[in-house]
């Protein structure tokens, strides 16, 4: 049985040729150790934020392409759409045009009478035809002069017209759409020069009349 010598502690197993200073617990290092930590971790966030950053900056770089280039497109199939109605528009005209001629034939046969029988049929076929196309005739007599839809071929005066008025459709007008063709040849008529004033004149005379005429001293 040992005894126990009075006055002295029990110390730690110390391994064999290490100091004192061994012994103790390594606080410094761990301490060392977590205040590193969160430095590395605020370098990390700060990197991941740039790089969200960038991949932010191209998704929008991305998609300002992709909406310039659907504007592009948009405006090619515009443009190409446009481009295939004139194209149509521009053979269909130029198909009408060639048919004007046997159309005034048949309204030449028509206004004779010989529009009959079996010729009959087929012009009333080409003409709906030609009507489903959008051709439209224009031009009657008595209209207003209009030169930008008639070609005047013959001119006269008149006294009972008060402007230059079409008195003959010598040849019709054809147009499609608002797109005219072949303007109508017509006849014209002015006023008979000096005939505004007589109506003048006479007016002046009936409206004497009405109110007693004169007054008499």
């Amino acid at each position: 049985m040992t005894e126990e010598t009075p006055g002295f502690e029990e110390k730690p197993d110390v391994p064999s040729g290490a100091t004192p200073e061994d012994a103790e617990p390594k606080a410094d290092s761990s301490a060392a150790a977590e205040e590193s930590a969160p430095a590395g971790d605020a370098n990390q966030t700060a990197a991941l934020v740039a790089q969200l950053d960038q991949a932010r900056k191209a998704l929008d770089e991305r998609t300002a392409d992709l909406q310039r280039l659907q504007a592009e497109f948009q405006n090619y199939r515009r443009r190409v759409e446009r481009d295939r109605i004139a194209v149509k528009e521009i053979a269909v005209a130029n198909l009408l045009t060639e048919l004007l001629p046997v159309l005034d034939d048949i309204g030449r046969a028509r206004e004779h009478g010989e529009l009959v029988g079996g010729f009959k049929s087929v012009a009333e076929s080409l003409e709906t035809v030609a009507a489903k196309m959008g051709l439209q005739q224009f031009g009657k007599e008595g209209e207003p002069f209009d030169p930008t839809i008639h070609e005047a071929l013959m001119h006269s005066y008149a006294p009972d017209v008060t402007e230059t008025t079409c008195v003959a459709i010598l040849q019709p007008g054809y147009r499609i759409g608002e797109r005219t063709i072949r303007p109508a040849r017509v006849a014209v008529a002015e006023p008979q020069p000096g005939a505004q004033a007589v109506k003048a004149d006479d007016a002046e005379a009936g409206d004497d009349k009405e109110s007693g005429g004169p007054d008499e001293g």
